[in-house]
C-alpha cells in the first residue's frame, strides 16, 4: 500500500477505535452499556440507523449487482418509506412505553416464554449472518490492497471493532456510527465522481452506455413470482424493512437510546430517508463500473467480476490518497454494522436469556461481566460465518435469501400479537408451526427437489426472497383466523 493511503486508512481506522474507547468509564450500569442512559440526540441516533443500514453490502454488493445486472435490487430502498412511517407513528412510542430494552419482551407478555425464545432466535441468527457477510465483503478490498490472506483480514476487523464495542457499549457505537455516516457517504460520492469523469467521453457517454444497455431497469414489471420482478423486491423489501423497524432489537434498542420521544421518532425517519439517496448512488458507482470496463475491457482482468469490481477499481484506478479514502470509508461501512449487531446481539443473550432463565437476579457487576462475554463470544461466531460466505458467489444474494429464511416469519407472530387482541398462545403457537412448515419447504425443497426430477412438483416455485413474506403472512392468518373461530364459538 502506498505510505499516503496507508496513512490516511490508518488515520480514520483508527481514529474511530479511539473515539469508541474515548466512551469507556470504570463504573458503568447495563442501561449505559445497552441504552446510553436514554440521552442521546435525535439525529445522531439517526445517523446511526442510516449507518446500520449502509454495511458492506451496501458500499460493495450493491455495486456489485448493478455492474452484473440492473437496478431492480434499488426497489428494495424504495419500500423504506413505508417501513420508516409506521416505526415513527406506531413502533417508536409503542417500545418506549414498555420500558424493556429488548424487542421481543412483548411477545412473552402476549405468548408466553416460547415465543420470546422464537423471535430472540430468529434474530441472533439473523445478525450472525449478517454479520458473516459484512466481514466477508470488507476483507474484499484489503486482500486486492495488500494481498493478506481473507480470513488473517477478517479476524484482524473483528478484533479492532470488538475493542471499541467493549470500551464504550451502545453509546461508543451509536456516536462512532454517526461519524462513520459522514466517511462512508463522502467516500461514495467522491467514487462516483471520478467515476464518471474518468470515461472518455465524459459523464454523457456513461448515460449513453447505461440506457444502450438496460442498465437502468427496476426490474420486470410482470406477475410472475418465481422472477425477481419489481413487485417481488418491492413486497421483500416492505416486508423486511417493516421487520427491521418493527422488531429487529439493533432498531428497537436506537429508539430507546434518544432522550425523548420525538428525537427517537426523528431517528427513524431520518436514517430511513437519508438511505434512499445514498443507496442511489451505489448502484450508480456499479452502473459507472460497468461502463467504464466496457469502453476500456483491457483494464479488467479476467476473473475478476461481481463484488469484487468495485475493489479492483479501487486499488487500480484511483488516484494514491483517493484509495486510502475509500477503503477507510468501506470500512467505517462495515464496522458501524458489525459493532451494531454484537452490541444488540449481546443485549439479546443478556435480557432474553442469562437474566430470563439463568439468573433472574444477576446483579450489575455480572450482567456487565456477561456483556463483555456475550460481545466476544458474537465476534467469535460472525468470524466462523464470515469464513463461509468465501464459498459466495454474490454476497447480495446470499445474505437475501439467508434472512429471508432466518427471519422465521417473526414479524407476523409481533403483528398477530399487535393488532389482534383475541388471539391466544394456542393460537400463536398453531400458525406459527404453520408458518415454519412453509418456510422450510420454500427453503429447501430446491434442494432436494430439482428442476426435471421425478418429484419435482413438490419444489417451491417462488422467489427465495418471498420467503419472508409467505412465512410471515401465514403466522397472522392463521393465528387471526384462528382466534376468529374461537370468538364466534363462543359467542354462539
Amino acid at each position: 500500500m502506498n505510505t499516503l493511503d496507508l496513512i490516511i486508512f490508518a488515520f480514520f481506522t483508527v481514529g474511530i477505535v479511539v473515539v469508541g474507547c474515548s466512551f469507556f468509564q470504570k463504573k458503568r450500569t447495563t442501561d449505559e452499556l445497552t441504552a446510553a442512559g436514554r440521552s442521546l440526540p435525535g439525529w445522531v441516533v439517526g445517523m446511526s440507523i442510516f449507518a446500520t443500514y449502509v454495511s458492506s453490502i451496501s458500499y460493495l454488493a450493491n455495486p456489485g449487482k448493478s455492474y452484473m445486472s440492473d437496478w431492480n435490487a434499488f426497489v428494495f430502498s424504495l419500500s423504506i418509506p413505508i417501513a420508516s412511517y409506521f416505526a415513527a407513528k406506531y413502533f417508536v412510542p409503542f417500545y418506549r412505553s414498555l420500558g424493556s430494552v429488548s424487542a421481543y419482551s412483548y411477545l412473552e407478555t402476549r405468548f408466553g416464554p416460547w415465543a420470546r425464545v422464537y423471535a430472540s432466535t430468529c434474530y441472533l441468527l439473523t445478525q450472525l449472518a449478517r454479520t458473516g457477510a459484512i466481514l466477508y465483503l470488507l476483507a474484499l478490498p484489503m486482500n486486492q490492497l495488500l494481498g493478506w490472506d481473507m480470513k488473517a483480514i477478517i479476524a484482524c476487523t473483528s478484533l479492532l471493532i470488538l475493542v471499541y464495542a467493549l470500551a464504550g457499549g451502545i453509546k461508543a457505537v451509536i456516536w462512532t456510527e454517526a461519524i462513520q455516516g459522514f466517511i462512508l457517504i463522502a467516500g461514495a460520492l467522491v467514487c462516483l465522481g471520478v467515476l464518471l469523469f474518468s470515461m472518455p467521453e465524459g459523464p454523457k457517454q456513461f448515460v449513453d452506455i447505461a440506457i444502450q444497455n438496460h442498465k437502468f431497469s427496476l426490474g420486470s414489471f410482470g406477475a410472475s413470482l418465481s422472477d425477481s420482478t419489481f413487485w417481488v423486491c418491492l413486497i421483500y423489501g416492505v416486508f423486511i424493512n417493516l421487520q427491521n423497524y418493527g422488531i429487529d432489537q439493533n432498531y428497537v434498542q436506537r429508539y430507546l437510546t434518544a432522550k425523548d420521544t420525538k428525537s427517537a421518532k426523528f431517528s427513524a425517519l431520518f436514517g430511513g430517508y437519508l438511505y434512499i439517496p445514498v443507496s442511489a448512488v451505489f448502484f450508480l458507482i456499479g452502473t459507472a463500473l460497468y461502463t467504464f470496463y466496457k469502453v476500456q475491457p483491457d483494464l479488467l482482468p479476467s476473473g475478476v467480476t461481481g463484488d469484487a469490481v468495485f475493489p479492483h477499481f479501487i486499488v487500480h484506478q484511483l488516484p494514491h490518497g483517493l484509495i486510502g479514502l475509500l477503503i477507510a470509508s468501506i470500512f467505517a461501512a462495515g464496522m458501524s454494522t458489525v459493532a451494531t449487531s454484537i452490541t444488540s446481539s449481546s443485549t439479546i443473550l443478556l435480557t432474553d436469556y442469562y437474566r430470563r432463565f439463568f439468573r433472574r437476579n444477576a446483579d450489575e457487576r455480572q450482567s456487565v461481566r456477561m456483556i463483555y462475554l456475550f460481545n466476544v463470544l458474537v465476534t467469535l461466531l460472525g468470524c466462523l460465518v464470515a469464513f463461509a460466505f468465501l464459498q459466495v458467489s454474490s454476497a447480495l444474494d446470499a445474505w437475501w435469501a439467508l434472512s429471508s429464511i432466518f427471519s422465521g416469519g417473526m414479524l407476523g407472530l409481533f403483528l398477530l400479537g399487535y393488532i389482534c387482541k383475541k388471539a391466544r398462545n394456542v393460537d400463536a403457537i398453531l400458525g406459527t408451526v404453520c408458518g415454519v412448515i412453509v418456510i422450510a419447504w420454500m427453503s429447501l425443497s430446491p434442494l432436494f427437489f430439482t428442476q426435471g426430477s421425478y418429484l419435482s412438483e413438490f419444489r417451491s416455485p417462488l422467489h427465495a426472497n418471498l420467503t419472508i413474506v409467505i412465512g410471515t403472512v401465514v403466522i397472522f392468518l392463521v393465528g387471526f383466523l384462528l382466534a376468529g373461530r374461537h370468538k364466534a364459538q363462543k359467542v354462539s
